[in-house]
């Protein structure tokens, strides 16, 4: 049976790009499988349920009620994908709470497979979140995510001794394009006329990253 798919797309560091990786992850989600199930967990605007209200819902884990309800909706093994935009300021309470719950454990029981992809960062506070990440999480895959939007330099060697998937930086006005609320990256992609230009091979080649890494995964569960 096919186990589904939770995305926890993350970093402890503001403004790297999390959003961006959620919204790419969501419309190729909804192209390839069909459906998808998104969670904000984050106080930026604009954030995931702005781009994406019919598919996503706030979610808040600074209490026992709403912990409990997010986490409920996770574990179910429903062949629908999850993702999540896990805020900087909830990044530290957030894996607290799988921990001390057993989330990752009991999902893996249930079917349900927790992907974390974390937007990598060259500052000490992303590092060190990160090794920490893995040590505490051994059975999860964890994959680093390089926005060259925001990295500057060499990428720190924690991050390079696990699976990378790179976004790359677009021209300035297409990035300012892409942020507008009404923007799809699939519609986009659906234009013919669109078919010859920068942003076309931008985002056919970040839905074949996804591609890769769900057809990865796939055949690791077989």
């Amino acid at each position: 049976m096919r186990r589904t798919p939770v995305y926890i797309i993350c970093s402890p560091r503001p403004q790297v790009g999390k959003t961006l990786v959620a919204r790419l992850l969501c419309e190729f989600l909804i192209l390839h499988r069909g459906s998808v199930n998104a969670f904000d967990i984050t106080l930026n605007e604009p954030s995931l349920v702005d781009f994406h209200p019919r598919i996503t819902e706030t979610a808040a884990i600074d209490d026992t009620f709403g912990q409990m309800d997010l986490m409920d909706r996770l574990v179910i093994n429903d062949g629908v994908a999850k993702v999540i935009d896990l805020g900087f300021h909830a990044f530290d309470g957030f894996f607290k709470l799988t921990g001390e719950i057993g989330f990752i454990k009991e999902a893996q029981r249930r079917g349900v497979e927790p992907i974390v992809l974390f937007v990598a960062d060259t500052d000490r506070v992303s590092v060190r979140a990160f090794s920490e990440l893995r040590k505490l999480n051994p059975t999860t895959a964890i994959i680093a995510v390089e926005n060259e939007h925001i990295l500057r330099g060499d990428l720190p060697a924690a991050f390079r001794s696990v699976r990378r998937m790179r976004i790359p930086a677009l021209q300035p006005f297409l990035k300012s394009y892409t942020s507008r609320l009404n923007f799809s990256f699939t519609e986009f992609l659906r234009a013919p006329q669109n078919k010859s230009s920068e942003l076309y091979d931008w985002i056919g080649d970040n839905y074949m990253q996804f591609r890769e890494l769900e057809t990865n995964l796939d055949a690791h569960r077989s």
